[in-house]
């Protein structure tokens, strides 16, 4: 009977290591496969000057600058985009159609669940993006709530639109879009009284046909670049790179360039969590 049990000891320590070796080759197969395809597949959305991609995959952006910066530090090929929208960006990621997911997707307890993300790349209060003027005299989400006539369109993959519904707005005040651009379109367009993002989404809103409406109430909501959950070493690895941009000051003078009316406004927000965790305690 001792016999037997020391056996099992010895087969069970040998399946652990098995199970180490393997749960660590897993994780290093991320670079080896990008360092045999030559590229880094990234799901990016289209969203200027944030960022943008071309039918050929070639990207642009600010988004697409920093991280650029950071898979050059972590010493792996140039990114290629990957145009996706936001909603099957997680389901794409999963499916492994591209390496990560670099457009950006809100830090939620949900998403953390079955999914990784990297220290926040962007963070803002809720936007109400309104046509010039706020002729519905719109200015928070509990205002919407007590106001079942007035419409809205949300991402639904998206943080804000778990605010919406804690604050109990009904399913027909309600339309989904699949990005920024689209949102904006139903404002303009008639179709909604407002479009829920966060504040700093949309740029340049007056371009736009809509100006922005800040909800002083609602929580900072954060985003990140988002990793398979096996995907940790490369997940570490790219953190790692990512904070030496705020360090050296290149964080800074990209957003200014891009943003020279509130780059800095932006970068002083979301640059105080240095981890998902700080945003979603529940996060890895």
């Amino acid at each position: 009977m001792r016999s037997i049990t020391k056996l099992s000891l010895v087969i069970l320590l040998l399946a652990s290591a098995g199970y180490s070796a393997s749960t660590s080759a897993q994780s290093d197969d991320l670079f080896a496969s990008i360092r045999k395809a030559g590229e880094v597949k990234v799901a990016l959305a289209s969203l200027p000057p944030y960022m943008e991609v071309s039918p050929t995959g070639e990207a642009k952006g600010v988004v697409v600058e920093w991280q650029s910066q950071v898979l050059k530090g972590m010493g792996l090929p140039p990114l290629k985009g990957v145009l996706t929208d936001y909603p099957a960006m997680i389901p794409g990621l999963l499916a492994h159609q591209y390496d990560y997911a670099g457009a950006g997707l809100n830090i939620t307890e949900a998403s953390c669940k079955t999914v990784l993300f990297s220290r926040p790349t962007y963070a803002a209060q809720i936007g109400l993006f309104v046509l010039p003027g706020n002729p519905k005299h719109l200015t928070s989400v509990a205002d919407l709530a007590r106001r079942p006539d007035v419409k809205v369109s949300v991402i639904r993959s998206s943080g804000q639109y778990e605010y919406l519904q804690k604050k109990e707005l009904k399913p027909e005040q309600i339309s989904f879009v699949p990005d920024a651009q689209a949102g904006v379109a139903t404002v303009t367009g008639g179709r909604v009284d407002a479009f829920i993002i966060g504040q700093f989404t949309v740029s340049n809103p007056k371009q736009k046909g809509v100006e922005v409406v800040v909800d002083k109430e609602s929580p900072v909501y954060a985003s990140g670049v988002v990793f398979r959950k096996e995907d940790v070493k490369f997940r570490d690895a790219f953190n790692q790179q990512y904070s030496k941009l705020f360090e050296n000051g290149f964080m800074r003078e990209l957003w200014k360039r891009y943003f020279p009316e509130n780059g800095e406004e932006i970068l002083d927000l979301y640059s105080k969590f240095a981890k998902a965790s700080d945003v979603v305690p529940s996060c890895e």
